[in-house]
């Protein structure tokens, strides 16, 4: 990992959510108009009920799984109707498929076209904004799965020592190279965390200038410790500059359900890489059971 993983970056990481300090770079706009308009997120542990649920990527979902359906056997038969009818179609709890295009939280599968570099290889990217072309505010998101296996309180103890903080006991993860720290809050009442900016349902994202407000929420008792992740910097791109590498193969770019999201921001995302290429299948899912290749 780059010098930002040093000793000193950690320390400098866990001094500025000690002192919140400001950053005067961060991100603004997004050119993604429509892409987060604020949707219901189904509360239930069963399968998604599309009739009941208005999350444009759960419709798309079901769109597509019946597409891919339709190119298998095109004689299966129309879906059933309810009483009303409408058409019910389920989902499973975690699902995720193909996208042309990135959009805000969309995720970036690395390929194996990565699997020599020792910052991106087997990673895969949430995309907190899509950005605007043609403007300085490109597109930016953290890495899920890079864990730091340490505490922000074990970064440098003797910041804390005379103080508390609300974040001490919170894992850290790596989010990129670009040296601008954030995190991740989940949370089941999006209404709790006014503020903060919802990429998917459940899922808000905030910058190291905003660690006074997550520190309130969790004294207030809104979120606990398990509901942060904070991330040691972040990945960012000029708008095509991101285009240009989707389209050489180095992202597989998907969207997924708000579960598996959720999932990877509370437990341990060690296996996020291959869960999400296996749920996209085709040759994605033969991607995720290939040896990593070799860089000599």
């Amino acid at each position: 990992f780059p010098n930002i993983l040093s000793n000193g970056g950690l320390a400098s990481f866990a001094w500025l959510l000690h002192a919140g300090s400001g950053d005067a770079s961060v991100p603004t706009g997004d050119g993604s108009d429509g892409l987060n308009e604020p949707p219901v997120e189904s509360k239930s542990t069963e399968p998604i009920n599309i009739s009941n649920s208005n999350y444009w990527r759960d419709v798309r979902a079901n769109l597509v799984r019946r597409e891919q359906e339709l190119l298998v056997d095109p004689s299966v038969p129309a879906e059933s109707k309810a009483s009303s009818g409408e058409a019910v179609h389920q989902l499973p709890q975690k699902w995720a498929h193909p996208i042309t295009m990135p959009e805000a939280g969309c995720v970036l599968v690395a390929t194996e076209v990565l699997d020599d570099d020792s910052v991106f290889e087997r990673t895969v990217i949430l995309l907190l904004r899509l950005g605007s072309r043609g403007t300085f505010d490109g597109p930016f998101g953290v890495i899920l799965n890079r864990p730091l296996y340490t505490k922000i309180k074990n970064v440098n103890p003797s910041s804390f020592q005379d103080q508390t903080t609300p974040f001490g006991d919170c894992a850290l993860f790596f989010g990129g190279p670009v040296d601008m720290s954030m995190f991740l809050v989940r949370t089941k009442d999006s209404s709790r965390l006014k503020g903060f900016e919802e990429v998917i349902p459940g899922i808000c994202f905030g910058f190291r200038t905003e660690l006074e407000k997550a520190g309130v929420l969790m004294k207030s008792g809104a979120i606990n410790t398990e509901d942060l992740r904070f991330f040691v910097g972040h990945a960012a791109w000029d708008y095509e500059q991101l285009l240009s590498e989707i389209r050489a193969g180095y992202w597989a770019v998907a969207s997924c359900s708000t579960e598996l999201i959720s999932d990877a921001v509370s437990t341990d995302p060690s296996c996020l890489w291959t869960e999400i290429l296996q749920l996209m299948g085709g040759h994605y899912s033969e991607l995720s059971q290939k040896p990593k290749q070799d860089s000599s």
